[in-house]
């Protein structure tokens, strides 16, 4: 077990690189203000460095918002006027005390979007918790089909990948006229719930003439479960808690 310190004090940190696919532009991202004592308490837990992506956002930031409120990437908590987005250890529901013997049992969580796609990095036994992909690999699950997809990258590459602007060809048919607008104006504890549902054919033959109203994120994950438990053999699991 490392202790804190030896966590946060790091040579090459990985906080600096990923500043400068920020600055770069490629998407537009927002960084937002950290909760230190929470940002603490997710690096712990999770025993990473902050030579990694993954403990550098949770040190660094309260959590990052890229494409103007369309992903929701979870670091170390943020408080804001306009609501607070969870931090990893709100979102995994980590113990409040570290523990050792602890761990994500089906993945860890690290990013939601406003359609309730869940971006979470699989834990040690993929199979086990009805998972694609190998052990420390990234899985989304997506909206329009309920289903768990491998993303064939680890935690670093996902980040990169997504600093650089390559999501709009990943929502390429979940994204309607004004999009951007309708997200940007979500408050962080809300998401987008489309009527007829995303994995209908109605919504995928005509995805503009969809209604759409926001909705607390809790529901929009809970009624894609519902649905996913409902037609699948087995349901996709914990999807995070917010």
């Amino acid at each position: 077990m490392r202790g804190t310190d030896e966590l946060i004090n790091v040579d090459d940190p990985a906080w600096p690189e990923l500043q400068e696919l920020i600055a770069a532009g490629a998407v537009p991202v927002r960084v937002l203000p950290v909760d230190r004592g929470e940002s603490r308490r997710s690096l712990l837990q999770m025993e990473v460095t902050a030579r990694s992506a993954l403990g550098a956002v949770a040190l660094n930031s309260g959590g990052l918002v890229l494409d103007d409120g369309w992903v929701r990437v979870f670091g170390g908590g943020s408080g804001e006027v306009d609501g607070s987005l969870p931090s990893l250890a709100q979102v995994n529901a980590f113990p409040s005390d570290f523990d050792p013997a602890w761990h994500p049992a089906e993945g860890l969580v690290v990013g939601h979007d406003v359609l309730g796609g869940v971006f979470a990095l699989n834990g040690h036994d993929p199979e086990a918790a009805g998972r694609p992909g190998v052990p420390g690999q990234m899985t989304y699950f997506a909206p329009d089909t309920l289903e768990w997809e491998a993303m064939d990258m680890g935690h670093s590459m996902w980040m990169s990948w997504m600093l650089s602007g390559r999501m709009e060809k990943f929502y390429e048919g979940l994204r309607w006229p004004g999009w951007r607008e309708e997200a940007a104006s979500l408050p962080f504890s809300q998401g987008i719930s489309v009527i007829p549902f995303l994995w209908s054919q109605e919504a995928q033959a005509d995805l503009a003439a969809t209604s759409r109203r926001a909705v607390p994120m809790r529901e929009v994950l809970g009624v894609a479960a519902d649905f996913a438990q409902q037609m699948g053999p087995v349901g996709p699991g914990f999807l995070g808690a917010v």
